[in-house]
């Protein structure tokens, strides 16, 4: 059955900042951060200081992934411009979000370059504590529905109707968890779609805290949640992931398969889990009838981030600062 990967970073330069610094790059896909944590950022024999849109590609083929949803993240640093080169290079296989810090003095004018002169139609907001803009703006925590310089963001973006909003706010133990937020913006933006990642981070000892985060959403049809990397959240490393399974239950009993979209968070997740597990996975649940895998595997990202309006934009931008 054909996939897209809704949940995919590619690297072309380590550049990741966090609570803990920056990261540097090591070798044979390690890299250090600051503080002194060691970590595989890229899976063994796919990238040394990098993972290019070649390695991810190869994945790829060998998972029977058709395309994937190119998101940013501080973990590998914003690769904006990268991500925005391959969607030109790979237009069949790629679409892409970028990301902004709203707190710098040009987030606006970078939000605007990146719209409406390089085609992005998706933004994504890595604002957990553990990995995102909370762990190095601990001074000033924000809310995504209330913050000022946010909000500018969200009052440009609306007049793009069907613009894709991808969030990730972490844990719940973290203050960057704000479910309640996205209900609020849900609601307030009807037309733009909404993509909370990871599954809202579920805890396999909580998954009442689950439920009660999706049940917020359940009302608002413009919210989607990834599956991406609950493995690693959850801790399991043995396929086909029961607990895992267990969390997903939950996501379709109160979402719908519908509102479901599969995703890796690769390079990091496949050096916990090989590539091809993570792809293979949710076929192996027999959780989904087989028009409800479709769904979850490949139209639901195709139908959020692969709209024509987005594919027609990426197709037709040409950057000024080259022409």
């Amino acid at each position: 059955m054909k996939k897209i990967d809704g949940h995919l970073h590619l690297v072309k330069t380590i550049a990741g900042l966090n609570g803990k610094g920056r990261l540097n790059a090591l070798g044979d896909g390690k890299a250090i951060w600051d503080d002194g944590t060691v970590i595989q950022l890229v899976p063994k024999g796919a990238g040394d200081d990098a993972f290019t849109a070649e390695a991810a590609l190869s994945l790829m083929d060998q998972a029977d992934v058709e395309k994937a949803v190119l998101l940013q993240g501080s973990l590998n640093g914003y690769q904006n411009y990268y991500s925005y080169q391959m969607v030109k290079k790979y237009p069949e296989r790629f679409i892409a979000a970028f990301s902004v810090d709203p707190f710098a003095d040009h987030a606006l004018a970078i939000v605007k370059r990146h719209v409406e002169d390089l085609g992005f139609r998706a933004i994504k907001f890595e604002i957990s504590q553990g990995g995102g803009l909370h762990g190095y703006h601990s001074e000033k925590p924000f809310r995504l529905d209330t913050d000022a310089k946010v909000g500018q963001i969200f009052h440009y973006l609306a007049v793009f109707p069907g613009f894709t909003l991808t969030v990730d706010y972490g844990s719940s133990e973290q203050i960057s968890y704000q479910p309640e937020a996205i209900a609020n913006l849900a609601a307030r933006y009807p037309l733009m779609d909404f993509v909370v990642c990871h599954l809202s981070f579920p805890a396999a000892d909580h998954l009442h805290r689950l439920r009660a985060a999706l049940e917020l959403f359940a009302p608002y049809p413009n919210i989607v949640t990834d599956l991406s990397a609950i493995q690693d959240i959850i801790g399991e490393t043995d396929f086909p992931y029961p607990k895992c399974r267990e969390a997903v239950a939950i996501a379709k009993e109160l979402l719908g398969p519908k509102r479901l979209i599969w995703g890796t968070d690769s390079p990091w997740s496949a050096s916990f889990n090989s590539y091809e597990n993570l792809a293979n996975w949710l076929s192996a649940s027999d959780l989904f009838s087989e028009d409800e895998l479709a769904d979850v595997l490949y139209h639901n990202a195709d139908r959020i981030y692969f709209k024509d309006s987005a594919v027609k934009a990426a197709a037709n931008a040409v950057d000024p600062a080259f022409d």
